[in-house]
């Protein structure tokens, strides 16, 4: 049990900052990073732009994926010396599509204390404007960049109801559109990028016209997808027929069975006698 104020112990502040826009930078998170002894930044370059425009004076450390096993034992000999650290990244919560998970597993795990301090989020900046269903959502991320993968991977969502949200980079955008739309057919979508910034752009659309479009390959995107409708009409179907759709989808008659038992959450031995009594 972790009594983050009542309990006094070296922390490691998790720190939101701006995704763009440097004023959105929260006051608390000011103050965190005046108080803290060490500031871990996956570019001290660009964390030093944001340091510099609120008169942030604190030794930096440099914390990212290519680095941050080397510098565990660093982190955490400081923390044991009563050092207090905070985290953050270019842009965003560390740990979300950043480094950060690690380092926080470890610190827990050494007995300190990790503390949150919210601030802007890319995520929840792009789903609340975009005109599709709020909550409930699934975060994906960052798809793979190996195709088998990314199809592995967009097929386990695929038929899930809630809002899909998914990241991607300016340059892969109009390849991965065109390839979900193959795998999830039309589907509403809102695609925001450059958010909090001068450019913000929010385009409101379905996948059958998103394809069709020239997009912008400067800043990251962030895909707000429609979820399945497909499980409320194929459910008001007999089991039979749920088995038959799947068949003519192009699956096997045993694997079209398998996935009616999943999908129904019903026993497949319970779907091959629905199967066998109608032959």
């Amino acid at each position: 049990m972790q009594k983050s104020f009542k309990e006094v112990k070296p922390s490691l502040y998790i720190v939101s900052t701006p995704i763009g826009n440097l004023s959105d930078m929260t006051y608390r998170a000011v103050e965190i990073l005046n108080e803290v002894d060490f500031i871990l930044a996956e570019d001290t370059r660009t964390s030093g732009v944001l340091l510099n425009r609120y008169n942030i004076k604190k030794p930096m450390i440099s914390y990212h994926e290519f680095n941050k096993e080397s510098q565990e034992n660093r982190i955490l000999e400081y923390l044991k010396e009563g050092k207090n650290i905070a985290l953050i990244s270019d842009a965003g919560t560390p740990g979300i599509s950043d480094p950060g998970y690690e380092i926080i597993l470890s610190v827990i795990e050494a007995g300190y204390h990790v503390i949150s301090i919210p601030g802007a989020s890319a995520i929840l900046s792009a789903l609340v404007v975009s005109g599709l269903v709020i909550q409930p959502f699934t975060f994906i991320g960052f798809l793979p960049k190996k195709l088998s993968d990314m199809k592995r991977t967009l097929e386990s969502y695929k038929n899930r109801k809630e809002t899909l949200v998914i990241y991607e980079s300016p340059m892969r955008i109009e390849k991965t559109l065109k390839f979900i739309y193959s795998l999830y057919g039309n589907r509403k979508i809102t695609l925001s990028r450059e958010l909090t910034k001068a450019f913000e752009t929010i385009i409101r659309t379905t996948f059958e016209e998103a394809i069709t479009m020239e997009h912008n390959t400067k800043g990251e995107y962030v895909l707000i997808i429609e979820g399945s409708h497909d499980q409320d009409l194929i459910f008001n179907d007999s089991i039979l027929s749920h088995v038959q759709k799947l068949i003519k989808s192009g699956l096997s008659e045993k694997d079209a069975m398998k996935e009616v038992a999943l999908l129904r959450k019903i026993p497949k031995s319970e779907v091959y006698k629905h199967v066998k009594i109608d032959k």
